[in-house]
């Protein structure tokens, strides 16, 4: 029986860029039947004309691509568009994952890959860049804790929290990225500057400060997530 089409991503535009027809094929049967409106493309250069001719709200990208590699095709993205990007790919190395998330892909898919997954993680990055195109919320609320992004305030049970500058940019920084996996590097470069892009360690001192100052359970984090190998994600 066929499914029936989620109103909410009724004009939802997807790019799904793959050279492989089977899953050009089975991505655009699942994602037509619930609503999306699908343009594929097979190769690199046909991913650039496709996202600059039709404005897709979301990209499905496979890095594995015939003509060119598909972190260059995720760079070429990155330079005019904010677009929500989920990478799609046969490579499980991680520091694959690790240099397509610093590129600015949102969120890294392993194939094979289960349909109901990979549709909850669409799902999302549609959420986000919905959010994200429109005014950004200037407090927001987890079920352990609140922060106010404008006051720079976080508070836990109706009492602030005091945090150190850092350990507020690196909270700051996950925040306004919630639900996306933020790289390593990114992190790092963002907080520390452009030269600290190899000092990991600082992030695992600093996510343990925070998550046993916000976590109700900071062995067991539920807000504050550690992607192995990846980064991390505030997921609220």
């Amino acid at each position: 029986m066929t499914a029936a089409p989620e109103a909410s991503t009724a004009r939802t535009r997807v790019l799904v860029v793959d050279d492989e027809p089977q899953i050009l094929r089975a991505l655009r049967i699942n994602l037509s039947v619930r609503g999306y409106e699908v343009i594929t493309a097979a190769t690199g250069a046909g991913a650039l004309r496709a996202a600059a001719e039709k404005h897709p709200d979301v990209v499905v990208l496979d890095l594995g691509l015939p003509d060119i590699d598909g972190i260059e095709v995720l760079a070429g993205l990155r330079g005019w568009t904010s677009v929500p990007v989920i990478v799609l790919s046969a490579r499980t190395d991680s520091s694959d994952k690790v240099q397509a998330l610093d590129t600015g892909a949102d969120d890294y898919v392993t194939k094979p890959f289960g349909m109901d997954e990979l549709l909850a993680r669409l799902r999302a990055a549609v959420r986000r860049g919905t959010a994200a195109a429109g005014e950004s919320a200037p407090v927001v609320r987890a079920a352990a804790f609140t922060v106010d992004l404008a006051a720079k305030r976080v508070t836990r049970g109706g009492r602030d929290v005091h945090l150190t500058p850092t350990e507020w940019g690196v909270l700051e920084m996950l925040v306004r990225n919630q639900g996306k996996l933020v790289g390593r590097k990114e992190l790092l470069r963002e907080v520390w500057g452009p030269h600290y892009g190899t000092e990991t360690h600082y992030l695992r001192v600093y996510l343990a400060q925070l998550r046993s100052k916000l976590e109700n359970d900071p062995a067991h984090p539920k807000h504050l997530l550690t992607e192995a190998g990846m980064g991390y994600r505030f997921q609220p």
